[in-house]
């Protein structure tokens, strides 16, 4: 996709309430390690908003759907700039 050398991969997923994002994160880190993939990095399992977990090669957002569509990281990352762009201009119209 050429769009960063952070990662291979991003994958955005949404959890019902903030222990469900936290219980899929634990669930999912743990597997990671069983399927042999080594330890994973976690950040925000304490809040439960939005869960970011670094296994590499393949980067993690759990989000609470509010916390999701706020911070619209497939916005940011989508490869149609122009759609991007009017979303973040409706997104700050509605902000005001």
């Amino acid at each position: 996709m050429g769009r960063s050398s952070l990662t291979d991969a991003l994958v955005v997923a949404t959890g019902r309430s903030a222990r469900h994002v936290a219980s899929l994160a634990e669930n999912l880190a743990r597997r990671i390690k069983e399927w042999g993939y080594g330890t994973s990095r976690i950040e925000g399992l304490s809040q439960g908003d939005w869960v970011l977990i670094d296994a590499g090669d393949v980067v993690v957002h759990i989000f609470r759907s509010e916390v999701r569509a706020y911070y619209d990281l497939e916005g940011m990352w989508s490869v149609d700039e122009v759609s991007h762009r009017q979303r973040s201009t409706e997104h700050l119209g509605s902000l005001a």
